[in-house]
């Protein structure tokens, strides 16, 4: 499938008071949820549709192993311990309705949207967890989307006298780290050591293409400079279940949310939140193409020489490297940068593309992008200003230094820095600059407002989003693998799995649901009653 495969991306976003910089930032990411749910236009007039815990399943280890609950870490447990994973082929069938007084318990903050998207609490920031898509437009476009429900969602609390300030951003400049993090659905014949083997030099050097910047060097910004990724210095690991410490470069957790006999899902945690169309365009449809490498079962000797002798260590230099000029230690013992591993991804990638002959649309323009962006990067660093953002960030923040005589740990530099990711359209550098045309774009506002409101036609979000839309008030609860129903007159909940994200789509159920005139019809419909 080259690109085009399950993909979902999931950030979750700095929160502050303006007005009050020691306010809870857990209360603040509550407030944010719960607002947009009951009043955003992606929401219901019922208010938030809560999440169905069905499915998760955060403790089990891809290396062939299951951590023992008592364990984890309290953040690693995502899951209802009462209620697992259900099996690839389940059917419909009937879940316990909750009593009132179950109903009326304290629960998290959660709202599933009409976009098929999930908005929620997870630990202290608002998260927007976009809807799956199937190819790399697609997830750059649901992804924007979540901005938009950002800045709505602050406007709706400023109405009501609140000053929250939502930033697309990973990093506080104090040491704390949050994550943006990415889910493609692999093949589950693809030998896990295989990913891990081949995708960790990938992931080392891929930020020289997407990364989105930062001021300060070390976790806790120790040393004045600027570096490429907003993540590489809470790296601590090559290969980990674990996401919010000990961060590895490779996450295992196995929790695929689909098919597990068919498919696994790759859990990046890696990536820097992005706000260039170009950036995570090529963050997501360059991983993809990797992962089509490994599923071909053919991986050219090439790769074998691009093995780390310290990927951790590399990630670290080569992200506080933005005149990507230095070169790492390779394990046979050669040295190598950044873009010279970039490209040989790259040259492997087409040569097996072109053997096979058949390049769809969505792979020929992740290819040709990455191809240009590598050369101009090789020639001059800041051409590729309107596409990367991090190169646009250090133009900017290269000349304000060098006019005002700053130095990289300058307050006003730091000041800019945290700016940069502020979504509030009237603070916002980033759309300054946008404003301004130097930012090129793939799709217009009218485009992103659209993906708000609606689900992506290509995946089981459709159906998700779609029931959300039409029947809120029936929809007891919805996640990735599954929708949970309440229908009249029954006394259980009436569960609708969905465990292939491939169907469920416009082109399969779209006519069933357009047409449903009840809840009842639509399900009579899908062979569900």
């Amino acid at each position: 499938m080259t690109v085009r495969r399950s993909i979902g991306l999931e950030t979750e976003l700095g929160v502050m008071d303006g007005s009050n910089p020691n306010a809870n930032p857990i209360v603040l990411s509550a407030n944010v949820v719960d607002e947009y749910g009951k009043r955003g236009i992606a929401s219901t007039p019922q208010g938030a549709v809560r999440w169905d815990y069905h499915g998760e399943d955060p403790l089990n280890d891809a290396r062939g192993h299951r951590l023992d609950r008592a364990a984890a870490h309290p953040s690693q447990l995502t899951d209802d311990p009462e209620h697992l994973a259900p099996s690839a082929d389940a059917n419909f069938y009937d879940v316990r309705r909750p009593s009132e007084e179950e109903l009326a318990l304290p629960h998290a903050s959660n709202a599933v949207l009409t976009n098929g998207a999930r908005l929620y609490v997870d630990h202290a920031h608002p998260e927007y967890s976009a809807p799956e898509v199937m190819n790399p437009r697609e997830a750059v476009l649901w992804d924007r989307a979540g901005e938009y429900i950002a800045r709505e969602a602050m406007d709706l609390l400023k109405e009501k006298g609140h000053d929250v300030v939502l930033y697309k951003n990973n990093v506080d400049g104090k040491g704390a780290a949050y994550g943006t993090h990415e889910n493609y659905l692999v093949s589950r014949d693809v030998d896990f050591n295989e990913i891990i083997r081949y995708l960790t030099p990938f992931f080392v050097t891929r930020p020289v293409i997407c990364g989105a910047g930062r001021v300060g060097l070390g976790p806790h910004s120790e040393k004045p400079g600027f570096q490429i990724s907003q993540r590489a210095d809470y790296v601590e690991n090559d290969i980990g279940l674990e996401t919010t410490f000990n961060r590895p470069i490779i996450n295992t957790r196995d929790e695929p949310h689909a098919d597990s006999a068919k498919y696994r899902r790759l859990h990046v945690i890696g990536g820097d939140a992005n706000q260039f169309d170009y950036s995570n365009l090529l963050k997501v449809g360059t991983t993809s193409l990797v992962l089509w490498l490994l599923e071909q079962d053919e991986v050219p000797l090439a790769l074998d020489s691009l093995v780390m002798y310290e990927p951790v260590a590399a990630t670290w230099e080569i992200s506080h490297d933005p005149s990507l000029k230095i070169a790492v230690d390779m394990h046979d013992g050669t040295r190598k940068t950044a873009l010279e591993i970039q490209q040989i991804y790259l040259d492997v990638i087409r040569e097996a593309l072109e053997r096979r002959g058949v390049i769809d649309d969505d792979t020929r323009e992740i290819i040709e992008q990455w191809q240009d962006v590598i050369d101009v990067l090789n020639h001059d660093i800041f051409a590729a200003a309107s596409r990367i953002e991090w190169v646009a960030k250090y133009q900017m923040l290269s000349s304000l230094r060098e006019r005002g005589h700053l130095s990289w740990d300058a307050d006003k530099l730091r000041a800019l820095d945290l700016q940069w990711h502020d979504l509030r359209q009237s603070r916002s550098i980033v759309q300054k600059i946008d404003d301004a045309g130097r930012v090129t774009r793939l799709f217009s506002p009218s485009e992103i407002e659209w993906a708000v409101r609606h689900a992506p036609i290509s995946t089981r979000a459709y159906l998700r989003g779609g029931l959300i839309r039409k029947f809120p008030v029936h929809i007891a609860s919805a996640g990735w693998d599954g929708i949970t129903v309440d229908t009249p007159g029954r006394d259980a909940l009436l569960r609708i799995p969905l465990m292939y994200p491939e169907r469920a789509t416009k082109e399969l159920v779209g006519e069933m649901l357009e047409n449903a005139t009840s809840i009842e019809d639509f399900l009579e419909k899908l062979g569900a009653l």
